[in-house]
């Protein structure tokens, strides 16, 4: 399983510079940012990508509603040519309340919406052309997507119910989980994916799975603390649906806490479940944030 970690972009570019150049210096295999309310992922990437060589940079994820796929290929293209190929592009539906209340579109079937999505932005990707007429979304090139230096990059899906994970093992490369514990990843996840992959001749997916980590000698306050900080994702239906899955009352319960050798039992048990890689949400106090990136730095060579 590779090890990469969340990058916060609260505190502007050079931040993020910094936080991807330790995270490369420590020997990590990857960097994610998300696209939620906060500085633009594919811009901020291709900066840093810029600055800091020798790790893979994804996002987890680029809402899909708001951008065309023709514009998202065109922009994740040129993401890539700028880093020198080390783009993984996670995707993703984001949620009915964000996309109709925020963004005003409709959120009517979201599967249909996807597979449509995909079927113009895997062609641009990879061949640079497409002529797709959906019932929601068109698309057509007039002359070839050419971005100079750019290759095709995986494309993971934020992907959770059977049909999107269908889509990502058939059509996508992978899946991007967040919220979502170890027994669902075995008992769900990764049968779905795996098997959606084979059925269709395709690869090995890739299975990323998210999850807030604290390395703590106080479990309970470290489970108050992620119930706290992370309790909107125990109220979003998809997240709320992988939650009741796992047996887990909320957040709290799927977070990975506990001391060192807790901990590094959980994050095998993640890799046991199926995941290709973790992307870990380190929280706590400055010294638990600190301890939970050696405990993670030391599990890179296992």
């Amino acid at each position: 399983m590779r090890y990469g970690m969340m990058l916060s972009d609260a505190s502007g570019l050079d931040s993020l510079i910094e936080q991807a150049r330790r995270l490369a210096e420590d020997g990590f295999q990857t960097a994610w940012m998300s696209q939620i309310f906060g500085m633009d992922a594919l811009t901020a990437l291709a900066v840093v990508g810029r600055e800091v060589p020798g790790i893979e940079l994804g996002t987890a994820v680029i809402p899909t509603y708001p951008r065309h796929p023709m514009m998202l290929a065109q922009q994740a293209l040129t993401t890539q040519a700028a880093i020198g190929g080390r783009l993984a592009l996670g995707i993703g539906l984001s949620h009915q309340i964000v996309i109709e209340n925020v963004f005003g579109y409709s959120f009517e079937k979201p599967a249909r919406h996807m597979r449509e999505y995909l079927s113009i932005l895997r062609p641009l990707i990879h061949e640079g052309t497409v002529n797709f007429q959906g019932e929601t979304l068109k698309a057509m090139t007039m002359m070839p997507v050419s971005i100079p230096g750019a290759t095709p990059m995986p494309i993971l899906l934020a992907a959770l119910a059977p049909q999107m994970l269908k889509l990502a093992g058939t059509v996508g490369d992978g899946t991007v989980t967040w919220m979502t514990g170890p027994g669902t990843v075995a008992d769900h996840i990764a049968p779905t994916i795996n098997a959606a992959a084979a059925d269709a001749g395709r690869p090995a997916p890739r299975i990323s799975v998210g999850l807030p980590i604290c390395v703590t000698n106080d479990v309970a306050q470290a489970r108050e603390t992620a119930a706290s900080t992370f309790s909107i994702y125990g109220q979003l239906p998809s997240y709320r649906a992988m939650l009741d899955r796992e047996g887990a009352a909320g957040p709290a319960d799927v977070a990975i806490v506990g001391d060192e050798d807790t901990v590094a039992k959980q994050l095998q048990a993640v890799a046991e479940a199926g995941a290709t890689d973790f992307a870990a949400a380190p929280f706590g106090s400055a010294e638990e944030i600190e301890r939970t990136r050696a405990l993670l730095k030391s599990q890179l060579t296992h």
